[in-house]
């Protein structure tokens, strides 16, 4: 069973809880919260992160990624496939059954919530297939994450609580976007020559490591920048305890400065896992900022 899990990165799949519980926070900070609705989002979004990882797992073995990236705790592959311990079919399986248990979740929401939510899932559907095979080799394929598992899950899981969205939601998905978008690229450093290779275009390889650092900072401030604008605006209306968010900065600090020695793993890793840190807990103090809104 562990190998199952490796490959679906287990770990990783705490991004799709971190944005559930973010989104039913700001559909309850409204005025709805319905608990089976938010276990079947959040069931649906970690079905189709875990899918997008196996198949991208799948994708990276066929085009001999794995055997050429250096291994860390967040990047360069889970290695199950390449030590044998899993077959490309049978991981190829794994990956559309949990895909397809994800567009079941996305079905029943269509019916109960009606056809607007159809435009969610045609977009996540695009970053999802198109993801491996098509978007990684156009250049800044970090959009795709950012936009499927962070703005769009957010609105998704806040749709099927009030069956509407306002533009101040879509604003305040937006830092969700950025964390994604931003967990992928710092993740991307270290595989920046085997990715290459294989005829990838991320933003390290596109611009350089220096240049996409300054992406990633200049990302990760003006992250922090909308959050506070966000509690500033009355027309946005995120409560002031969403300012919870800024507590992460030190993390911020901690994963840029390390990122400038992007050459050394030693590093790097923990420049990677300030970052991790900063992608989950900023959107856990979120949520927890719009229930105390609603609470006081």
């Amino acid at each position: 069973m562990n190998r199952w899990l490796a490959v679906a990165r287990l770990p990783f799949l705490a991004l799709s809880l971190a944005v559930v519980f973010l989104g039913s926070a700001m559909a309850w900070y409204a005025g709805a919260f319905n608990p089976v609705y938010a276990v079947l989002s959040l069931l649906g979004l970690m079905t189709a992160h875990g899918g997008v990882n196996v198949l991208n797992e799948y994708f990276d073995f066929h085009s001999g990624v794995d055997f050429n990236t250096e291994k860390t705790p967040f990047s360069g592959g889970s290695g199950v496939m390449p030590a044998g311990l899993l077959r490309p079919r049978q991981a190829l399986a794994l990956g559309t059954g949990l895909l397809g248990i994800a567009l079941a979740v996305g079905i029943f929401f269509v019916f109960v919530r009606g056809l607007w939510m159809l435009p969610l899932l045609l977009v996540g559907a695009v970053c999802i297939l198109l993801y491996n095979p098509v978007i990684l080799k156009k250049g800044w394929a970090e959009w795709a994450p950012g936009l499927g598992l962070g703005s769009l899950a957010i609105l998704g899981t806040y749709f099927v609580q009030l069956g509407s969205i306002s533009w101040p939601i879509v604003f305040a998905s937006i830092p969700s976007g950025i964390l994604a978008h931003n967990l992928l690229l710092l993740n991307e450093f270290p595989d920046v020559e085997a990715d290459r290779s294989a005829g990838r275009v991320s933003l390290p390889i596109l611009l350089g490591r220096e240049r996409a650092l300054l992406i990633y900072a200049g990302l990760t401030i003006g992250m922090y920048l909308w959050i506070i604008t966000g509690v500033s605006l009355s027309s946005v209306s995120m409560p002031v305890y969403c300012l919870l968010g800024l507590l992460t900065l030190p993390f911020a600090v901690k994963a840029i400065r390390g990122a400038r020695h992007f050459h050394s793993m030693q590093n790097m890793v923990p420049a990677m896992a300030a970052n991790v840190a900063i992608v989950l807990l900023t959107q856990v103090l979120l949520g927890v900022g719009y229930i105390l809104g609603r609470t006081f």
